[in-house]
Protein backbone atom coordinates (compact mmCIF):
# COMPACT_ATOMS: atom_id res chain seq x y z
CA UNK A 1 0.00 0.00 0.00
CA UNK A 2 1.52 3.37 -0.95
CA UNK A 3 2.29 5.68 1.91
CA UNK A 4 0.24 8.84 2.36
CA UNK A 5 1.80 12.16 1.42
CA UNK A 6 3.54 13.91 4.27
CA UNK A 7 1.13 16.85 4.14
CA UNK A 8 -1.85 14.49 4.46
CA UNK A 9 -0.24 12.74 7.43
CA UNK A 10 0.44 16.04 9.17
CA UNK A 11 -3.11 17.17 8.52
CA UNK A 12 -4.56 13.99 9.98
CA UNK A 13 -2.30 14.28 13.02
CA UNK A 14 -3.35 17.88 13.64
CA UNK A 15 -7.05 17.11 13.13
CA UNK A 16 -6.88 14.24 15.61
CA UNK A 17 -5.06 16.38 18.15
CA UNK A 18 -7.40 19.36 17.90
CA UNK A 19 -10.44 17.07 18.03
CA UNK A 20 -9.09 15.82 21.35
CA UNK A 21 -8.55 19.41 22.51
CA UNK A 22 -12.16 20.19 21.66
CA UNK A 23 -13.28 17.10 23.55
CA UNK A 24 -11.31 18.24 26.59
CA UNK A 25 -12.88 21.70 26.68
CA UNK A 26 -16.36 20.30 26.12
CA UNK A 27 -15.87 17.97 29.12
CA UNK A 28 -14.44 20.56 31.51
CA UNK A 29 -17.50 20.31 33.73
CA UNK A 30 -16.82 16.60 34.26
CA UNK A 31 -13.23 17.11 35.44
CA UNK A 32 -12.65 16.29 39.11
CA UNK A 33 -10.81 19.47 40.05
CA UNK A 34 -9.60 18.45 43.55
CA UNK A 35 -7.94 15.34 42.06
CA UNK A 36 -6.42 17.48 39.29
CA UNK A 37 -4.93 19.96 41.78
CA UNK A 38 -3.54 17.16 43.97
CA UNK A 39 -2.03 15.54 40.90
CA UNK A 40 -0.28 18.79 39.92
CA UNK A 41 1.03 19.25 43.47
CA UNK A 42 2.55 15.77 43.37
CA UNK A 43 4.05 16.54 39.97
CA UNK A 44 5.60 19.70 41.41
CA UNK A 45 6.98 17.68 44.33
CA UNK A 46 8.50 15.24 41.84
CA UNK A 47 10.39 18.05 40.07
CA UNK A 48 11.43 19.67 43.35
CA UNK A 49 12.95 16.43 44.68
CA UNK A 50 14.69 15.78 41.36
CA UNK A 51 16.18 19.28 41.47
CA UNK A 52 17.61 18.48 44.91
CA UNK A 53 19.28 15.35 43.53
CA UNK A 54 20.74 17.47 40.71
CA UNK A 55 21.92 20.02 43.29
CA UNK A 56 23.71 17.25 45.22
CA UNK A 57 25.51 16.13 42.04
CA UNK A 58 26.68 19.69 41.47
CA UNK A 59 27.88 20.01 45.07
CA UNK A 60 30.05 16.93 44.56
CA UNK A 61 31.44 18.48 41.37
CA UNK A 62 32.12 21.87 43.01
CA UNK A 63 32.71 21.23 46.73
CA UNK A 64 34.52 24.53 47.26
CA UNK A 65 31.85 26.68 45.60
CA UNK A 66 28.92 28.20 47.44
CA UNK A 67 25.61 28.25 45.59
CA UNK A 68 21.92 28.06 46.40
CA UNK A 69 19.50 25.19 45.88
CA UNK A 70 16.69 27.61 45.03
CA UNK A 71 18.56 28.73 41.92
CA UNK A 72 19.12 25.14 40.80
CA UNK A 73 15.43 24.46 41.54
CA UNK A 74 14.46 27.51 39.46
CA UNK A 75 16.65 26.41 36.55
CA UNK A 76 15.15 22.90 36.69
CA UNK A 77 11.54 24.13 36.70
CA UNK A 78 12.22 26.71 33.99
CA UNK A 79 13.64 24.02 31.68
CA UNK A 80 10.74 21.62 32.21
CA UNK A 81 8.18 24.41 31.78
CA UNK A 82 9.74 25.60 28.53
CA UNK A 83 10.04 22.05 27.10
CA UNK A 84 6.36 21.44 27.83
CA UNK A 85 5.37 24.48 25.76
CA UNK A 86 8.00 24.70 23.00
CA UNK A 87 9.35 21.71 21.01
CA UNK A 88 12.96 20.63 20.31
CA UNK A 89 14.00 20.72 24.00
CA UNK A 90 15.17 24.31 24.03
CA UNK A 91 14.65 24.19 27.79
CA UNK A 92 17.92 22.28 28.11
CA UNK A 93 19.75 25.45 27.02
CA UNK A 94 17.89 27.36 29.74
CA UNK A 95 18.74 24.78 32.40
CA UNK A 96 22.39 24.67 31.40
CA UNK A 97 22.86 28.44 31.34
CA UNK A 98 20.93 29.25 34.53
CA UNK A 99 22.69 26.50 36.47
CA UNK A 100 26.12 27.46 35.17
CA UNK A 101 25.54 31.13 36.02
CA UNK A 102 24.53 30.13 39.56
CA UNK A 103 27.83 28.37 40.38
CA UNK A 104 30.96 30.55 40.64
CA UNK A 105 33.80 29.30 38.44
CA UNK A 106 31.72 26.58 36.77
CA UNK A 107 32.02 25.46 33.15
CA UNK A 108 29.44 24.17 30.71
CA UNK A 109 30.91 20.66 30.16
CA UNK A 110 30.93 20.02 33.91
CA UNK A 111 27.37 21.22 34.44
CA UNK A 112 26.15 19.30 31.38
CA UNK A 113 27.84 16.13 32.65
CA UNK A 114 25.94 16.49 35.93
CA UNK A 115 22.72 16.10 33.90
CA UNK A 116 23.89 12.58 33.08
CA UNK A 117 23.95 11.47 36.73
CA UNK A 118 20.18 11.42 37.14
CA UNK A 119 19.68 9.76 33.75
CA UNK A 120 21.33 6.54 35.01
CA UNK A 121 18.52 5.77 37.45
CA UNK A 122 15.83 7.07 35.06
CA UNK A 123 17.07 4.91 32.19
CA UNK A 124 17.11 1.81 34.41
CA UNK A 125 13.55 2.40 35.58
CA UNK A 126 12.50 3.29 32.02
CA UNK A 127 13.66 -0.06 30.67
CA UNK A 128 11.53 -1.96 33.20
CA UNK A 129 8.56 0.34 32.52
CA UNK A 130 8.75 -0.34 28.76
CA UNK A 131 9.09 -4.10 29.32
CA UNK A 132 5.95 -4.02 31.48
CA UNK A 133 4.03 -1.80 29.06
CA UNK A 134 4.74 -3.97 26.02
CA UNK A 135 3.98 -7.15 27.97
CA UNK A 136 0.40 -6.08 28.71
CA UNK A 137 -0.83 -6.67 25.17
CA UNK A 138 -2.38 -3.20 24.84
CA UNK A 139 0.70 -1.27 23.71
CA UNK A 140 1.15 -1.11 19.93
CA UNK A 141 4.05 -3.19 18.66
CA UNK A 142 6.89 -1.32 16.89
CA UNK A 143 5.60 -2.09 13.34
CA UNK A 144 2.15 -0.77 14.29
CA UNK A 145 3.55 2.55 15.49
CA UNK A 146 3.68 3.67 11.84
CA UNK A 147 -0.15 3.50 11.75
CA UNK A 148 -0.76 5.88 14.65
CA UNK A 149 -2.47 9.22 14.01
CA UNK A 150 0.60 11.17 15.09
CA UNK A 151 2.78 12.39 12.24
CA UNK A 152 6.14 12.52 14.01
CA UNK A 153 6.26 8.97 15.34
CA UNK A 154 4.34 7.38 12.44
CA UNK A 155 6.64 9.06 9.90
CA UNK A 156 9.83 7.71 11.46
CA UNK A 157 8.49 4.17 11.82
CA UNK A 158 6.96 4.21 8.33
CA UNK A 159 10.33 5.32 6.89
CA UNK A 160 12.57 3.15 9.02
CA UNK A 161 15.52 3.27 6.61
CA UNK A 162 15.53 7.06 6.78
CA UNK A 163 15.40 6.86 10.57
CA UNK A 164 18.42 4.54 10.65
CA UNK A 165 20.26 6.83 8.23
CA UNK A 166 19.60 9.87 10.44
CA UNK A 167 20.78 8.02 13.55
CA UNK A 168 23.94 6.91 11.73
CA UNK A 169 24.57 10.41 10.38
CA UNK A 170 24.27 11.90 13.86
CA UNK A 171 26.69 9.30 15.24
CA UNK A 172 29.22 10.03 12.49
CA UNK A 173 28.85 13.78 13.05
CA UNK A 174 29.54 13.23 16.73
CA UNK A 175 32.72 11.27 15.97
CA UNK A 176 33.91 13.95 13.53
CA UNK A 177 33.26 16.69 16.08
CA UNK A 178 35.21 14.73 18.68
CA UNK A 179 38.12 14.30 16.28
CA UNK A 180 38.18 18.02 15.49
CA UNK A 181 38.21 18.82 19.18
CA UNK A 182 40.85 16.21 20.00
CA UNK A 183 43.41 18.86 20.90
CA UNK A 184 41.18 19.92 23.79
CA UNK A 185 39.81 16.43 24.47
CA UNK A 186 41.77 15.85 27.66
CA UNK A 187 40.67 19.13 29.25
CA UNK A 188 37.11 18.45 28.12
CA UNK A 189 37.02 14.96 29.64
CA UNK A 190 38.53 16.25 32.89
CA UNK A 191 35.57 18.60 33.17
CA UNK A 192 33.10 15.86 32.25
CA UNK A 193 34.64 13.62 34.86
CA UNK A 194 34.29 16.38 37.40
CA UNK A 195 30.58 16.66 36.61
CA UNK A 196 29.97 12.99 37.48
CA UNK A 197 32.27 13.03 40.53
CA UNK A 198 29.48 11.84 42.81
CA UNK A 199 29.43 8.49 40.98
CA UNK A 200 32.88 7.72 42.39
CA UNK A 201 31.36 7.62 45.90
CA UNK A 202 28.69 4.91 45.67
CA UNK A 203 27.29 5.50 49.15
CA UNK A 204 26.95 9.21 48.57
CA UNK A 205 25.37 8.64 45.15
CA UNK A 206 22.82 6.19 46.58
CA UNK A 207 22.06 8.48 49.54
CA UNK A 208 21.97 11.89 47.83
CA UNK A 209 20.81 11.05 44.30
CA UNK A 210 19.30 7.59 43.82
CA UNK A 211 17.28 7.66 47.07
CA UNK A 212 15.81 11.04 46.14
CA UNK A 213 14.96 9.80 42.66
CA UNK A 214 13.05 6.87 44.18
CA UNK A 215 10.93 9.36 46.14
CA UNK A 216 10.54 11.54 43.03
CA UNK A 217 9.28 8.58 40.99
CA UNK A 218 6.78 7.75 43.76
CA UNK A 219 5.53 11.36 43.64
CA UNK A 220 5.26 11.12 39.87
CA UNK A 221 3.35 7.86 40.26
CA UNK A 222 0.90 9.55 42.64
CA UNK A 223 0.58 12.53 40.28
CA UNK A 224 -0.55 10.43 37.33
CA UNK A 225 -2.84 8.33 39.55
CA UNK A 226 -4.74 11.48 40.55
CA UNK A 227 -4.68 12.84 36.99
CA UNK A 228 -6.20 9.60 35.69
CA UNK A 229 -8.91 9.92 38.35
CA UNK A 230 -9.44 13.59 37.54
CA UNK A 231 -10.29 12.80 33.90
CA UNK A 232 -12.40 9.69 34.71
CA UNK A 233 -10.05 7.11 33.21
CA UNK A 234 -9.36 5.65 36.65
CA UNK A 235 -6.16 5.46 38.66
CA UNK A 236 -4.54 2.06 39.16
CA UNK A 237 -1.04 0.58 39.25
CA UNK A 238 -1.44 -0.82 35.74
CA UNK A 239 -2.82 2.41 34.29
CA UNK A 240 -0.07 4.56 35.78
CA UNK A 241 2.65 2.22 34.50
CA UNK A 242 1.07 2.34 31.04
CA UNK A 243 1.17 6.15 31.18
CA UNK A 244 4.83 5.91 32.16
CA UNK A 245 5.43 3.69 29.13
CA UNK A 246 3.73 6.20 26.85
CA UNK A 247 5.87 9.00 28.31
CA UNK A 248 9.03 7.00 27.63
CA UNK A 249 8.14 6.61 23.95
CA UNK A 250 6.94 10.22 23.58
CA UNK A 251 10.13 11.53 25.22
CA UNK A 252 12.18 10.01 22.41
CA UNK A 253 10.38 12.17 19.82
CA UNK A 254 11.09 15.81 20.79
CA UNK A 255 9.27 17.43 17.85
CA UNK A 256 6.19 18.55 19.76
CA UNK A 257 5.97 20.26 23.18
CA UNK A 258 6.23 17.45 25.74
CA UNK A 259 5.59 14.92 22.95
CA UNK A 260 1.94 16.00 22.97
CA UNK A 261 0.82 14.46 19.68
CA UNK A 262 2.59 11.17 20.34
CA UNK A 263 1.18 10.94 23.86
CA UNK A 264 -2.35 11.63 22.66
CA UNK A 265 -2.20 8.97 19.92
CA UNK A 266 -0.64 6.32 22.16
CA UNK A 267 -2.93 6.95 25.14
CA UNK A 268 -6.04 6.57 22.97
CA UNK A 269 -4.69 3.25 21.72
CA UNK A 270 -3.50 1.96 25.11
CA UNK A 271 -6.64 2.86 27.07
CA UNK A 272 -9.17 1.91 24.40
CA UNK A 273 -10.34 -1.00 26.59
CA UNK A 274 -10.47 1.11 29.78
CA UNK A 275 -12.75 3.98 28.77
CA UNK A 276 -14.52 5.48 25.77
CA UNK A 277 -12.42 7.15 23.10
CA UNK A 278 -13.81 10.60 23.97
CA UNK A 279 -12.89 10.20 27.65
CA UNK A 280 -9.36 9.00 26.86
CA UNK A 281 -8.87 11.76 24.28
CA UNK A 282 -9.97 14.38 26.81
CA UNK A 283 -7.59 12.90 29.39
CA UNK A 284 -4.63 12.75 27.01
CA UNK A 285 -4.90 16.41 26.07
CA UNK A 286 -6.19 17.67 29.42
CA UNK A 287 -3.31 16.11 31.31
CA UNK A 288 -0.81 17.65 28.88
CA UNK A 289 -2.40 21.09 29.07
CA UNK A 290 -2.57 21.02 32.87
CA UNK A 291 1.06 19.94 33.32
CA UNK A 292 2.30 22.37 30.65
CA UNK A 293 0.43 25.33 32.15
CA UNK A 294 1.53 24.49 35.70
CA UNK A 295 5.22 23.99 34.92
CA UNK A 296 5.39 26.93 32.50
CA UNK A 297 3.89 29.34 35.04
CA UNK A 298 6.15 28.18 37.88
CA UNK A 299 9.17 28.15 35.54
CA UNK A 300 8.46 31.65 34.26
CA UNK A 301 8.03 32.90 37.84
CA UNK A 302 11.46 31.43 38.66
CA UNK A 303 13.02 33.12 35.61
CA UNK A 304 11.54 36.50 36.59
CA UNK A 305 11.86 36.50 40.40
CA UNK A 306 14.97 34.37 40.97
CA UNK A 307 17.11 35.10 37.90
CA UNK A 308 15.72 38.55 37.02
CA UNK A 309 15.07 37.85 33.34
CA UNK A 310 11.90 39.10 31.71
CA UNK A 311 11.13 36.08 29.51
CA UNK A 312 12.27 32.62 28.41
CA UNK A 313 13.42 34.16 25.12
CA UNK A 314 15.77 36.51 26.95
CA UNK A 315 17.25 33.58 28.91
CA UNK A 316 17.91 31.55 25.75
CA UNK A 317 19.61 34.52 24.05
CA UNK A 318 21.82 35.10 27.10
CA UNK A 319 22.61 31.39 27.34
CA UNK A 320 23.72 31.10 23.73
CA UNK A 321 25.84 34.23 24.04
CA UNK A 322 27.46 32.83 27.19
CA UNK A 323 28.27 29.50 25.51
CA UNK A 324 29.81 31.26 22.51
CA UNK A 325 31.89 33.44 24.81
CA UNK A 326 33.22 30.42 26.70
CA UNK A 327 34.12 28.67 23.43
CA UNK A 328 35.90 31.82 22.22
CA UNK A 329 37.87 31.97 25.48
CA UNK A 330 38.93 28.34 25.07
CA UNK A 331 40.05 28.91 21.47
CA UNK A 332 42.05 31.92 22.59
CA UNK A 333 43.64 29.99 25.44
CA UNK A 334 42.11 32.30 28.02
CA UNK A 335 40.36 29.63 30.08
CA UNK A 336 41.36 29.69 33.72
CA UNK A 337 41.68 26.00 34.50
CA UNK A 338 42.44 26.84 38.12
CA UNK A 339 38.75 27.60 38.54
CA UNK A 340 37.94 23.98 37.77
CA UNK A 341 38.59 21.45 40.50
CA UNK A 342 40.32 18.47 38.83
CA UNK A 343 39.45 14.99 40.07
CA UNK A 344 41.64 13.94 43.06
CA UNK A 345 43.50 11.17 41.23
CA UNK A 346 44.33 13.43 38.27
CA UNK A 347 45.51 16.13 40.64
CA UNK A 348 47.78 13.79 42.58
CA UNK A 349 49.16 12.33 39.33
CA UNK A 350 50.05 15.80 38.09
CA UNK A 351 51.71 16.66 41.38
CA UNK A 352 53.68 13.40 41.29
CA UNK A 353 55.01 14.17 37.80
CA UNK A 354 56.01 17.67 38.90
CA UNK A 355 57.80 16.26 41.95
CA UNK A 356 59.74 13.77 39.82
CA UNK A 357 60.82 16.58 37.46
CA UNK A 358 62.04 18.65 40.42
CA UNK A 359 63.96 15.67 41.77
CA UNK A 360 65.61 15.03 38.40
CA UNK A 361 66.62 18.69 38.09
CA UNK A 362 68.01 18.66 41.62
CA UNK A 363 69.99 15.47 40.92
CA UNK A 364 71.54 16.90 37.78
CA UNK A 365 73.04 19.76 39.76
CA UNK A 366 75.12 17.40 41.80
Amino acid sequence: MPSLPVSTSIGQSLNTFFDAVGQFFSDLAAVHWPALLIGLLFFGANLTIRSRAFFNSLRAAYPAATFQWRRVWGAYFAAVGFNNVVPARGGDVIKLFLTRSSIPGSRYPTVAAAFFVESIFDATVGVFVLIYAFSQGVFPKPPDLSKLSSFDISFFFAHFRLTLFLITALAVAGLVAFALLSTRARAFWLRVRQGVAILSDKRRYLREVAALQVVAWLCRFAAFWFLLDAFRVGGSVQNVLLVFGVNQVAGAVPFTPGGAGVQQALLVKVFSHKATTSVVAAYSVGQQIAIAAFTALVGLAAVVFIFRFRSFKEVIAAGRASQQAEKADERGGQVDFAQERPPPDEESEREARARRRRERRAGSRY
